[in-house]
C-alpha cells in the first residue's frame, strides 16, 4: 500500500503546485489577447483536461513519469504581445497553428533540427525579454497597492527560503485572502466549469506575432529542458511521440481557448525524482496521478477565473511575476553563458523587452530577428592554420620529419576536438532502438539524481548538451 501511496501523493502535489503557481499567468495571457471571462475560464479548463489526458496516456503507454503542463512562458508571451488584429478568434487560430507546428516537429525531424540550430543564448534572451515585464510587476504592486501586494510578497520571500515549491501557491492564497477582506466574493454561477467554443480566424499578424514565437518558446523553454530533467533521472522516452501527442492536444484545445501544452520542466522533477518513490519503474504512477488531479482542478477553472477578475489586474500580474522569477533567472543565465554570443543575446533581450510592435508584429519576433542578424554579423570562421607556424610544431624535430610530425599532431588534435564535440550532443529524440531505455529502466550504476548517463552521440535536434542543461 505504501508503495502506491507515495507516488500518488507526489502526483497530487505535482498537480496542485503546477496549477496554483501559474494559472494566474495563463489567465492574464488569455485576457491580454482578447478573451472575455467565459473564454478565459474555458481556456483554463481545456488546458487542464488536455494536460491530464496526455499525461495519463503517455504514462500508461511508456511507463515513464512524463509530466505534462501548459506553456507558462507561452502565456507570458501572450501578455507581452497583447491583442492582435482579429481579436481573440485570431489568437485561437494562432494557438491551433502553434499546435500543428509542435506536431510537425515530432513527425519531421528536420524541423526539430532547425529549432535546435537556434543558439541557446538567443533563445534564452528572447524568453527573458518576454518575462521581464511580468517579473517587474511585484515591484510596481508594492508601490501602488502595498496593502494587497505586501503580504503576498512577504510570504513568498519567506517560503522561497524554507519551502520553495509552496512559495507561489501560498502567496496566491494570501492574495485571495486580501481580496476577500475587501468584501468581494464570486457568485454561485462562477463555481461551475465553463466550456466556450471560439471559431478560429486567421491573420498574418497573429501567425507571426503569436503562433511562431509561441512554438519557439514552448520548444526551447519547456520541451527541451523537460527532456533534460527526465534524462537526469535516467529516463529517455522518445520525444517524437511526446511532441505529436502534445501538439495534437494543443490543436484540439485551441477552439476552447487553450494556448499550448507541453512537457513540464520544473515540476517534472516532482514526479520523476525520489519524492515519487524509491522504485524508478513505478514513478509513472505519479505523473498519471498528476494528470488525473489536473483534470479535477480544471473543474474549478470558473471559480479560479472569477477570483482573478475580482482582484486588481496589477495584483494578478504580481503573483504571476513571482511565479516566473525562477524562469527569468534561468533564461538570463542561458543568455550570457556564451561570451562570443553575449552581445547578440543582449540585443535580443532589449528588443524583446521593449514591447516594440512593427508592421503589426510583436517584439518577440523582432527580438529573434535582431539577435539572429547580430549572430550572423559577428560570426567568425575559423582561420586556416598558417603554414609557417605548422611546419615546426614538434619541439626538437626539424626538417621534413618535423613537418610531417607537426601535420600528424595537428590532425590528431583536430580529430580529438571533433570527438569531444560529438560526445557532447544528447539524445533527445529517441527511435525504436532507444524505447527500451525509456521505459523506466536505469543505466547501470546511475545515481538517482546524477549525471545524464551514457547517451548516443547523435541527436536529431543537434542540440549541445551544455545548452540543454542551461535551458532547464
Amino acid at each position: 500500500m505504501s508503495r502506491l501511496l507515495q507516488p500518488v501523493v507526489a502526483g497530487v502535489v505535482t498537480a496542485v503546485v503546477g496549477f496554483a503557481s501559474s494559472f494566474a499567468v495563463v489567465l492574464a495571457g488569455l485576457r491580454a489577447v482578447g478573451a472575455d471571462q467565459r473564454q478565459a475560464a474555458s481556456g483554463l479548463l481545456a488546458l487542464c483536461v488536455a494536460n491530464g489526458v496526455v499525461a495519463v496516456w503517455l504514462g500508461l503507454r511508456r511507463r515513464v513519469p512524463i509530466t505534462i503542463a501548459w506553456s507558462t512562458p507561452g502565456a507570458a508571451l501572450l501578455v507581452a504581445t497583447g491583442t492582435v488584429q482579429g481579436g481573440f478568434p485570431a489568437a485561437v487560430g494562432a494557438f491551433a497553428v502553434s499546435g500543428l507546428l509542435l506536431t510537425a516537429a515530432g513527425l519531421f525531424p528536420a524541423l526539430g533540427r532547425w529549432i535546435g540550430a537556434i543558439p541557446a543564448p538567443i533563445a534564452g534572451a528572447m524568453l527573458a525579454g518576454v518575462l521581464l515585464d511580468l517579473c517587474i510587476a511585484p515591484v510596481r504592486a508594492l508601490a501602488e497597492i502595498p496593502l494587497l501586494a505586501g503580504p503576498a510578497v512577504l510570504v513568498w520571500v519567506l517560503l522561497s527560503r524554507f519551502a520553495r515549491r509552496w512559495a507561489t501557491p501560498v502567496a496566491l492564497l494570501v492574495a485571495v485572502a486580501a481580496i476577500a477582506l475587501t468584501g468581494q466574493a464570486p457568485g454561485a454561477a462562477d463555481l461551475w466549469p465553463i466550456v466556450e467554443v471560439t471559431a478560429p480566424s486567421w491573420s498574418a499578424q497573429a501567425l507571426v506575432s503569436i503562433a511562431l514565437p509561441l512554438f519557439l518558446v514552448t520548444m526551447a523553454s519547456q520541451n527541451v529542458p523537460g527532456m533534460a530533467v527526465l534524462a537526469g533521472y535516467g529516463y529517455r522516452p522518445p520525444l517524437r511521440g511526446i511532441l505529436v501527442s502534445t501538439g495534437l492536444a494543443s490543436t484540439l484545445g485551441a477552439p476552447l481557448g487553450g494556448h499550448a501544452v507541453n512537457l513540464a520542466a520544473i515540476s517534472a522533477a516532482l514526479a520523476a525524482g525520489p519524492d515519487a518513490g524509491p522504485d524508478p519503474s513505478r514513478r509513472w504512477i505519479a505523473s498519471a496521478t498528476a494528470g488525473i488531479s489536473m483534470i479535477v482542478l480544471g473543474i474549478g477553472s470558473g471559480l479560479a477565473t472569477a477570483l482573478v477578475l475580482l482582484s486588481p489586474p496589477l495584483l494578478v500580474e504580481a503573483v504571476a511575476g513571482l511565479a516566473l522569477l525562477g524562469a527569468l533567472a534561468a533564461a538570463l543565465v542561458s543568455a550570457v553563458a556564451d561570451p562570443e554570443r553575449r552581445e547578440a543575446a543582449a540585443v535580443t533581450f532589449v528588443v524583446t523587452a521593449s514591447g516594440l510592435t512593427l508592421l503589426g508584429i510583436g517584439a518577440a519576433f523582432w527580438g529573434l530577428v535582431a539577435g539572429g542578424l547580430m549572430t550572423l554579423l559577428h560570426h567568425r570562421r575559423a582561420s586556416p592554420p598558417d603554414a609557417s607556424t605548422s611546419r615546426e610544431t614538434v619541439p626538437g624535430v626539424t626538417g621534413p620529419e618535423g613537418e610531417r610530425a607537426g601535420r600528424e599532431a595537428g590532425q590528431s588534435g583536430a580529430e580529438e576536438t571533433a570527438d569531444r564535440d560529438l560526445a557532447r550532443v544528447p539524445a533527445l529524440l529517441g527511435d525504436g532502438s532507444r524505447e527500451a531505455a525509456g521505459r523506466g529502466t536505469r543505466p547501470s550504476g546511475h545515481a538517482d539524481a546524477g549525471a545524464m548517463g551514457a547517451a548516443p552521440a547523435s541527436d536529431e535536434f543537434g542540440r549541445d548538451r551544455s545548452e540543454v542543461g542551461r535551458d532547464g
